[in-house]
């Protein structure tokens, strides 16, 4: 049995003068480089060019990136950067928004598929297993940021985010199971949380910090099922794959998902405190009824539409037995 873990990593991995290397920025950007290895095995087994995996690369990094700042703009702090427009462009001071970033892909995916002659369905039930790996990698992102943390829980997997200086609670004696006492200052980069001695006095300004829920693992591991899932449906049916049955069933469980772990999650902004169902789970519920239709629908699609571009660079497919019968 774990009996707590304190989670005391820092963010940076290094500093190599101005230049900040980031685990979230490593991972972030891990996820696009592993994503393009498995589509391209993906392209290469149904036998459309692997050049194709760079064009529609570029597209998933604007839209993503676009997509979740904005998301996270609109969705989450609009009344802060509404009178400090140039503040958005500022996407290394953070706020990304998955939910943004899903629209984003959506929206880079249709541009790829109507600039490329590709259909916009069988170039999502793709791309979303390169989404759900990279999700996995984000998640764990948000892990080593210390944010998004979960609720206070006294399960024996709890985090104790030291590093979290917006989730602190005020210390008391005797302190509750696995706290941590810590003191908070600040520097040139905003607050500082250390630890401190647990044996330290408390006084009325005294905080510690809890076991949270690990909601970033819980996430991580979901987009991994997901992507092991997806990935065994494809390989299983290729290209005669049902146009939408692997998109609709990636947005159907990934945000169901979602909806549930909000449970379990910290309010993100303050506006989200007393609502029955915070932004996340606002946010999540259409999603899942595209889902569900686009999921339900897929009996009535074939696989890959006739028209779709190909690009063979061997020889061609063999033709069907009834055509080469027919010339006999």
């Amino acid at each position: 049995m774990l009996a707590f873990i304190t989670w005391d990593v820092s963010p940076i991995i290094a500093e190599i003068g101005p230049l900040t290397l980031r685990w979230y920025g490593l991972l972030f950007a891990s996820g696009f480089i592993i994503g393009s290895f498995i589509l391209s095995h993906v392209y290469k087994s149904e036998r459309v060019s692997p050049h194709w995996v760079d064009v529609i690369t570029v597209y998933m990094l604007i839209g993503t990136v676009l997509g979740a700042r904005l998301g996270h703009v609109f969705f989450y702090d609009w009344e802060s950067y509404r009178n400090n427009p140039g503040e958005i462009l500022k996407i290394w001071h953070g706020g990304l928004a998955s939910h943004g970033a899903t629209l984003g892909i959506l929206l880079a995916t249709w541009l790829f598929s109507r600039n490329n002659k590709f259909d916009y369905l069988w170039v999502l039930d793709r791309i979303v297993l390169v989404v759900a790996v990279g999700g996995a990698l984000i998640r764990l992102g948000n892990l080593m940021n210390s944010e998004i943390v979960g609720l206070p829980t006294q399960q024996p997997w709890g985090f104790v985010f030291v590093r979290d200086a917006e989730k602190l609670e005020p210390a008391t004696r005797p302190l509750p199971s696995g706290a941590v006492l810590v003191e908070r200052s600040r520097d040139a980069s905003g607050d500082v949380v250390r630890p401190v001695d647990i044996n330290t006095p408390v006084g009325a300004g005294t905080l510690m910090a809890v076991p949270r829920h690990p909601s970033q693992i819980y996430e991580s591991l979901f987009c991994v099922f997901l992507f092991v899932l997806l990935y065994r449906l494809w390989s299983r049916y290729k290209e005669n794959t049902p146009r939408g049955l692997l998109f609709g069933l990636f947005v159907v469980l990934l945000f169901s998902f979602r909806f549930l772990v909000e449970f379990v999650k910290e309010d993100q902004v303050d506006f989200e405190k007393g609502m029955a169902l915070n932004m996340g789970q606002i946010l999540s519920i259409p999603l899942v009824l595209v889902g569900l239709w686009v999921l339900f629908t897929a009996r009535n699609r074939p696989g890959t539409p006739q028209d779709a571009p190909r690009d063979l660079t061997d020889a061609e497919p063999p033709k069907p037995l009834s055509v080469q019968t027919q010339k006999r």
